[in-house]
């Protein structure tokens, strides 16, 4: 039985987009960086071992696409240099790094468990990604979810 999915185009696919902004492992690594508070060139190339062309490139990009900006700052007796923060749209991805981090915590940890974890400010409890329908219901298992043409699809022109 031929998939249903093959009928539709996927020139235009969000996820496919969002993989050209965020595909390449450093990526992910920089913005980890940022939402942990780490905003400066130097202190990132050191903590995380990136190479500095790669840093340079993956900053650049990140700021080109809107997810980061540059704001600059001075330290006594040096010139002006920029840290990295998150944009509205950064901040969009907060719950996508939370939900590699659970998936990485659940498959690859250290036995002795993860390095990092993530709380609520407020109450201190763990904080998790979790699946919900618009309806308000949890959806537990991929199972239940159905992949379909949204509005913006197109028939495949074969």
């Amino acid at each position: 039985m031929r998939p249903a999915a093959l009928d539709w185009s996927i020139e235009n696919c969000t996820i496919a987009r969002a993989m050209e902004v965020l595909g390449e492992r450093w990526t992910l690594v920089v913005l980890r960086e940022v939402f942990s508070g780490v905003r400066r060139f130097d202190d990132m190339r050191v903590r995380t071992g990136i190479p500095r062309q790669v840093l340079t490139n993956r900053l650049a990009g990140l700021v080109e696409q809107g997810v980061l900006r540059r704001e600059p700052y001075r330290e006594p007796g040096s010139r002006v240099r920029h840290e990295y923060r998150l944009t509205a749209k950064g901040l969009d991805l907060w719950p996508v790094l939370v939900a590699v981090l659970g998936w990485g915590d659940r498959h690859l940890a250290d036995p002795e468990g993860s390095p990092l974890t993530v709380t609520h400010r407020d109450c201190g409890a763990e904080v998790r990604a979790e699946l919900r329908c618009a309806g308000g219901h949890e959806v537990a298992d991929p199972r239940d979810v159905l992949p379909r043409p949204g509005p913006g699809a197109r028939r495949r022109a074969d």
